[in-house]
């Protein structure tokens, strides 16, 4: 039963963290929530919730005190603009939150500890191709991850492993790709591909231009958050301690990425293309196959739902700020 449990959720003011909470006093586990600011659209749903800073050694042991299982998911990060402008203060960041929180784990004897990667960690030499090859989880060596953000993530991946065998704390690896949905960051410079296109085509009146990172043809699977914190939750549960993928595994240009959303919000737009802008690497998709087996489980929404569900709610969010007076009121079903 989850009421026998007390569970901590960092980074529970951001957007995975928030839904991750969610579900978890949905499932009757008692929840601590930790960030280093408030949730940004919603209360916490946790029961009890700190503003903590990880980075420093006295808080993290304050935040795992009487705790059974962590949920590591705070972290410094953003979109592709965010991650290769700010490189030094990401590194800088997150490995001493990482850092931090297995030591403060161990010394508070956590059950169970999750951590959130990403598929930042995959060498670029294999993501050179719009057509890419889907990525396993062995593909992570040799070594060549994103600069900076894939880096930290990697090394963070390797001391879980190490505090495993070493200290015999089970650890928990997800390697996160593209995960998307309402509630997310969709301005500011963070955002990510989903919700920058989305408050873009949102802000466009019928038949206007776009602008567009690259040429439009670098090439993603995107995963719906409902089905991220679904995976979580079911690794968290399983035996399995090695890295494991959680996204779809189907590719999409950022082109055709752009089509769907304008669909769903009922308006032809035109796409301006700029080569100056970072576009990351070239080509990045999920081999699902250890995924699936196991947990014999893989993510189930289709990207036309999940965009259709983030394109109304940010649509939303901008007609609340008095954002959209020029733009044209959309139709209100998704598209399924």
């Amino acid at each position: 039963m989850g009421s026998k449990k007390k569970v901590l959720v960092t980074g529970a003011g951001g957007f995975i963290g928030h839904h991750l909470t969610k579900y978890l006093v949905a499932r009757g586990y008692w929840v601590r929530g930790v960030d280093w600011k408030p949730p940004e659209y919603e209360n916490s749903p946790a029961h009890e919730f700190a503003l903590l800073d990880l980075r420093r050694w006295a808080e993290c042991l304050q935040a795992t005190r009487g705790i059974d299982h962590v949920y590591n998911l705070a972290a410094n990060m953003g979109g592709i603009g965010f991650i290769e402008s700010h490189k030094g203060e990401i590194m800088h960041d997150n490995v001493l939150i990482n850092i931090h929180m297995l030591e403060a784990a161990r010394l508070n004897g956590i059950a169970r500890y999750l951590y959130t990667s990403s598929a930042c960690i995959y060498p670029g030499y294999k993501q050179d191709s719009p057509d890419v090859k889907a990525l396993k989880e062995s593909d992570a060596y040799p070594a060549d991850p994103e600069d900076g953000y894939g880096w930290e993530k990697l090394y963070s991946e390797r001391q879980c492993r190490h505090y495993k065998e070493d200290y015999g704390l089970e650890t928990r690896v997800v390697r996160f790709h593209n995960i998307f949905g309402p509630l997310g960051t969709y301005d500011g410079g963070r955002e990510k591909s989903p919700a920058a296109i989305c408050r873009k085509v949102a802000m466009a009146k019928d038949g206007d231009e776009i602008e567009v990172w690259g040429d439009g043809e670098q090439t993603r699977s995107y995963c719906f958050i409902d089905d991220c914190v679904e995976g979580i939750y079911r690794l968290m549960q399983s035996t399995f301690s090695d890295p494991l993928n959680l996204g779809s595994d189907r590719l999409v240009t950022i082109n055709e990425l752009v089509d769907i959303v304008a669909k769903v919000a009922g308006k032809r737009v035109r796409k301006r293309h700029d080569l100056t802008k970072p576009q990351g690497v070239r080509g990045r998709n999920s081999d699902n196959s250890l995924l699936r087996r196991v947990l014999g489980w893989e993510p189930p929404m289709t990207l036309e739902s999940g965009l259709g569900e983030t394109y109304h709610w940010i649509e939303g969010q901008l007609r609340e700020r008095g954002l959209l007076r020029g733009a044209q009121r959309t139709a209100s079903a998704a598209v399924a």
